[in-house]
């Protein structure tokens, strides 16, 4: 099987399985959304979404937000890990985009990426399921199921990216982002596939015996 052929498979198999996506971290607005994101590295989104609450309660917006104590905002999300830098991001970002952004999210990845805390692939989402532009966000879990279906090279993140924009249409881009994530929790995990056992890393790649080793990004 071509590639071509691999990636129209798994846009067909996908859309199959998860004709929905909702979007995994509770959020009622862009800046909750961005918070609870940036909440989300190296943590569950189960984890996030059981702390965001406790804090979208105090302050679901900058302004309120730029105006707690970054204690108050660790104690909140000390559960999240990396809690002190995460709650120094957020006192900060809080700060930026009411002096700079009038309030406002910014909704282009220039300024999103300026922020304390939010990365490319942080903006990525944001700009996706906050705003609806077209965006790939890419983490290592998706780095991981693309390489396991040979949908890129697999030398990183940002090679991957390009790859899969490459690969599939614009319009494709949010709700695929979110399939994939859907897919590898459930069916293609870490630890619960390895390139050979689940249906589409067998039908994508039949003939593949072998435990397939993933590069790191």
């Amino acid at each position: 099987m071509k590639k071509i052929d691999r990636a129209a498979y798994v846009v067909t198999r996908l859309n199959e399985i998860y004709p929905q996506t909702p979007i995994p971290l509770n959020h009622n607005n862009k800046f909750e959304l961005l918070i609870a994101v940036l909440l989300s590295a190296q943590c569950t989104d189960e984890r996030v979404n059981q702390v965001t609450p406790h804090l979208f309660a105090l302050a679901n917006n900058p302004l309120d937000m730029s105006t707690l104590e970054t204690d108050k905002i660790y104690e909140i999300v000390r559960p999240c890990g990396l809690a002190p830098q995460k709650s120094s991001n957020i006192s900060k970002l809080s700060i930026i985009i009411c002096e700079k952004h009038k309030g406002q999210v910014p909704s282009n990845f220039e300024d999103l990426e300026q922020l304390p805390g939010v990365g490319h692939k942080t903006a990525s989402v944001v700009i996706s399921q906050g705003f609806g532009y077209p965006a790939f966000p890419v983490d290592t879990h998706i780095h991981r199921l693309a390489q396991r279906w040979g949908l890129t090279s697999g030398k990183n993140v940002t090679q991957t990216e390009k790859d899969l924009k490459r690969l599939f249409p614009k319009e494709k881009w949010n709700k695929l982002h979110l399939q994939i994530i859907f897919y590898g929790r459930s069916h293609c995990s870490a630890r619960g596939c390895d390139g050979t056992k689940c249906e589409i890393c067998r039908t994508c790649f039949p003939k593949r015996k072998k435990p397939f080793k993933a590069k790191k990004p």
